[in-house]
């Protein structure tokens, strides 16, 4: 899939996919990239994202986590389209307005049509969510 680079504000440097707008403008911003510790997904926690008892919505959580299985993939999925197939998490904690939220992860195994993730996400370095998912190559259909 075509990535787009951000080009100000604190994500500078970091990648988009331009073409996902429910993760862009409605649920994130989401950003990636790969830095010297492997693929990372990141976003600031906003009003937007929080519940009414203060802390992120599961929801929101679980949309990045989906997200992020797509970054820590990225480099297995060679351009391709994919679908989400199968998706896991257990909540550990409760992120907070303003906090850096960070996913990390490893790429299990890469088949020819399916790969498999897992990764943990990070509210201030502190541990929110883990989860798994299992992504569908798929060659995305022409408009």
């Amino acid at each position: 899939m075509t990535t787009e680079i951000v080009k100000e504000g604190e994500f500078t440097g970091w990648q988009i996919w331009p073409n996902e707008p429910f993760e862009y403008d409605a649920a994130g911003p989401f950003y990636f990239r790969t830095d010297e510790k492997g693929p990372v997904a990141a976003f600031r926690a906003e009003r937007k994202h929080m519940n009414a008892g203060g802390v992120m919505h599961g929801g929101c959580l679980m949309t990045f986590a989906d997200y992020s299985l797509f970054a820590i993939a990225h480099e297995g999925m060679e351009g391709e389209y994919g679908l989400t197939v199968a998706f896991t998490s257990e909540f550990l904690d409760g992120a907070l307005e303003g906090e850096y939220i960070e996913a990390r992860g490893d790429l299990l195994r890469k088949g020819r049509s399916l790969l498999f993730v897992r990764g943990i996400i990070t509210a201030n370095g502190r541990p929110v969510l883990n989860f798994s998912g299992t992504i569908k190559k798929k060659r995305k259909q022409p408009s």
